[in-house]
């Protein structure tokens, strides 16, 4: 069989609803692996909330982060780094519509730190920005502000994300792209325009010396729509989003608290 690149989205998909990845999917994916198969996990998460699952996985290849805005071989030179930024002023401008956008906290994400809103502390989870508790240092101060971020890093407590992020884009003239994670958390990411899942593996891809029509994809969420239209085969989770729906070639037999990425890909492959 020609050698497939599977790309893997995380919160909603690969993961369980507790974070973890069960000892059934680690097993399967470690022998589509064997058979030289290669995964990348795809994922707006920053690589420090994205580390676990990448060392668990045994992978070594390319990482995709921040809704495609990084790619990159984590820890490790690589010439096919991407990197891209989304311009400060943007950050400036969520901060100064912070309650009209219905904000419980503004993150400023880079491939090493970030720097938070602090005044709904007590709302922010620090697991998943990958650090044991949220400190003063972490704290968004715009005169920390002197670089461009990889990604902004928002969640709302507004009742339709999905029309929130629709409303954010059209504040910004659709000058950047607006996201929601899978998950139970109400989270939504800025990344730069014409940044998306789809636009990193299409990078990939050329390094790679790969078709696209080998590429198979699993996602549940808005962020994932890219992804799924662009790969050779996309798979929506049983417990996708409806909006992801349309641009899914299957959808998978079970939810991710079910295995159904493995379950899935073991009836391809195993």
């Amino acid at each position: 069989m020609t050698q497939k690149i599977i790309a893997l989205d995380l919160d909603g998909t690969l993961l369980r609803s507790d974070n973890t990845i069960s000892k059934y999917t680690l097993d399967t994916l470690k022998k589509i692996k064997a058979l030289g198969h290669q995964i990348i996990i795809v994922t707006g998460r920053p690589y420090r909330m994205a580390q676990e699952a990448y060392r668990q996985l045994e992978l070594t290849g390319p990482m995709i982060n921040f809704n495609g805005a990084l790619t990159h071989i984590p820890e490790k030179k690589w010439s096919g780094e991407l990197n891209m930024r989304i311009d400060k002023d943007y950050l400036f401008e969520a901060l100064a519509n912070y309650d009209a956008f219905e904000t419980d906290f503004l993150a400023s994400e880079y491939r090493k730190n970030f720097y938070i809103t602090m005044e709904n502390r007590q709302l922010i989870p620090p697991e998943i920005f990958g650090v044991p508790k949220i400190t003063d240092q972490m704290a968004l101060i715009p005169e920390k502000i002197t670089r461009d971020p990889n990604a902004l890093l928002m969640q709302t407590h507004a009742e339709d994300k999905y029309l929130l992020a629709d409303q954010i884009q059209q504040h910004f003239k659709n000058e950047v792209e607006v996201d929601s994670w899978g998950g139970p958390l109400n989270i939504l990411e800025f990344s730069p325009k014409g940044v998306n899942k789809a636009f990193a593996l299409k990078h990939l891809l050329e390094r790679l010396r790969k078709d696209k029509q080998n590429l198979i994809a699993f996602g549940d969420e808005h962020n994932d729509t890219e992804m799924l239209a662009f790969a050779g085969t996309g798979y929506a989770m049983k417990n996708a989003s409806n909006t992801l729906l349309p641009f899914a070639n299957f959808i998978t037999k079970y939810s991710n608290d079910e295995d159904g990425v493995a379950r899935q890909l073991a009836e391809i492959f195993l």
